[in-house]
């Protein structure tokens, strides 16, 4: 285990990072540092990351690499929110951005970002088994949660923030009636949208989360409009100095509000005042805990074998009703020839290793809506399904597996040859093709090999005499391997078939 963790935060108003000390369940930050990157500003009408914001999240990224320098990959988790999920140069932000700052960067889903949010507020308030509503106001989207102990029950993410909403309403920095009131009013049609089931629901309080709540809550504070909160009759004080002032720069004579925050502060108070108008609230307490100190709560239960990856995989084996002993068998041997190429593997909690694991157990949930092309229809299900835990990355990668497991393999060209995830691609096909008769049989002298650009499989002669059909899937998977440019060599042994119940590796099951 390691004695710390590090969060990043790739927001759309500001990146930080976080780092913490591990105390057996429990974290204790250390070190928090912030950059206000406003990328969510620098998003063109082409939907693409303008040079100058590129060239800002690059910069500081660049500072956290220094301090992150020494951390082992598996204690670091990047996560990006709304404007790398918006952004079409988005991977190539990301691709860079991994070279600057020698870790991994993940762009998330909104509910995933949601659920995050709602881990790291419930490990920072009082008695969290009270039902509670989050809400978040992050630059480019807004979180809204409510959740029961450390559990989310009800997720939303809407689409508008502080610098969105800022800039649609405020272009020039003029601050009107006029504008605050269609600001408001349009805050007001994305919450009604979801107000339903959350007012169905009912929560006990209502806390806020991250910079915008924090701001708005210093702003109240400080100009003696509430003690400790934020409130209906404080907001109501705010938005009439907003409006009496009348420009975003004639904000730096609001008492409480830092320099960097007077861009997006109109937008963030539109937004928090249409919530308290939607979802009749009189009062908010403000939380330090969002979504950094929920990924290093997740990246914590993830190395105490407390992983929400896996209980998402167990959902989706539930509700697609996968054959989970053939699933099993198809595991088990895709991660023996894995081993074959890749020793490291070995390593129960290596990334690759798990996915290959996952997308085994789930390469068939597409059976549940037709026979034909299933693998097209699971890898849909796993590309653009709510999977708790799974980035969207991890997801795509998720999917290209299962995708992958048959058919033609040129629909990958793609992917590099030279890719790691090749190995992965081979072990669950060959997996798959040796247990398509589903009859339980395993192979003590399986192996597989890397041999120049491709694959050598070692298997007994003996079965491939008794089980032509599985002979000929084989001589099938040589033709597409050499239609990718990665030979597969069928290379049989006079050995005879394990006895049934045994593993890839002979031992029983």
């Amino acid at each position: 285990m390691f004695s710390h963790l590090a969060a990043v935060d790739l927001g759309s108003n500001s990146f930080r990072l976080e780092i913490a000390r591990v105390d057996g369940d429990l974290l204790y930050p250390v070190d928090d540092l912030k950059v206000s990157v406003r990328l969510a500003a620098g998003l063109g009408a082409d939907k693409r990351l303008d040079a100058a914001s590129f060239a800002r999240g690059l910069a500081a990224l660049a500072g956290f690499a220094e301090r992150l320098r020494g951390f082992p990959p598996e204690a670091v988790r990047t996560v990006g929110t709304n404007a790398l999920r918006v952004a079409r140069n988005a991977p190539e932000f990301v691709l860079q951005g991994e070279g600057v700052l020698g870790h991994a960067i993940e762009i998330i889903s909104g509910r995933e970002e949601a659920r995050l949010i709602y881990l790291g507020v419930a490990h920072a308030v009082p008695d969290p088994q009270r039902q509670t509503f989050v809400i978040d106001i992050g630059g480019g989207s807004t979180e809204v949660i409510i959740g029961r102990g450390f559990q989310p029950i009800l997720l939303e993410s809407l689409y508008m923030g502080c610098v969105s909403h800022s800039l649609r309403f405020f272009p020039d920095g003029k601050i009107t009636e006029g504008r605050f009131r269609a600001a408001r009013l349009a805050a007001a049609k994305e919450i009604e949208a979801i107000a339903h089931p959350f007012r169905t629901l009912g929560w006990e309080r209502a806390v806020g989360s991250s910079g915008s709540a924090k701001a708005i809550r210093d702003v109240l504070v400080a100009q003696g409009w509430s003690r400790d909160e934020i409130t209906r009759n404080g907001l109501k004080q705010l938005v009439k100095a907003l409006v009496d002032l009348g420009s975003i720069d004639a904000l730096a004579r609001l008492k409480g509000l830092k320099r960097d925050r007077q861009p997006v502060f109109p937008g963030a108070v539109a937004i928090m005042a249409a919530a308290f108008e939607v979802l009749d609230l009189e009062s908010m307490r403000f939380s330090e805990g969002a979504l950094r100190l929920g990924v290093l709560y997740d990246l914590l239960g993830r190395h105490h074998h407390q992983d929400i990856r896996e209980s998402s995989v167990e959902r989706f084996m539930e509700r697609y009703g996968v054959d989970r002993l053939h699933a099993g068998r198809v595991e088990t041997t895709a991660l023996g020839l894995a081993l074959d190429l890749r020793p490291e593997l070995a390593f129960e909690e290596h990334t690759d290793r798990r996915m290959l694991s996952w997308a085994a157990r789930l390469h068939e949930i597409g059976l549940s809506i037709a026979h034909a092309s299933h693998h097209k229809h699971g890898a849909y299900i796993l590309a653009h399904a709510d999977m708790p835990g799974f980035s969207r990355m991890e997801q795509a990668q998720l999917a290209r597996l299962v995708l992958s497991h048959r058919g033609k393999l040129d629909r990958l060209a793609e992917l590099p040859p030279g890719s790691p995830h090749w190995d992965l691609i081979f072990a669950l096909r060959i997996a798959a093709v040796l247990h398509r008769a589903r009859d339980g049989k395993c192979f003590e002298r399986l192996r597989a090999r890397r041999e120049g650009k491709g694959y050598a499989l070692q298997l007994p002669a003996a079965f491939l005499r008794r089980h032509p059909l599985t002979r000929a899937a084989l001589e099938d998977e040589t033709v597409q391997w050499a239609s990718v440019g990665m030979p597969l060599r069928l290379d049989p042994l006079s050995e005879t078939l394990n006895h049934p119940g045994e593993r890839h590796d002979g031992q029983p099951l």
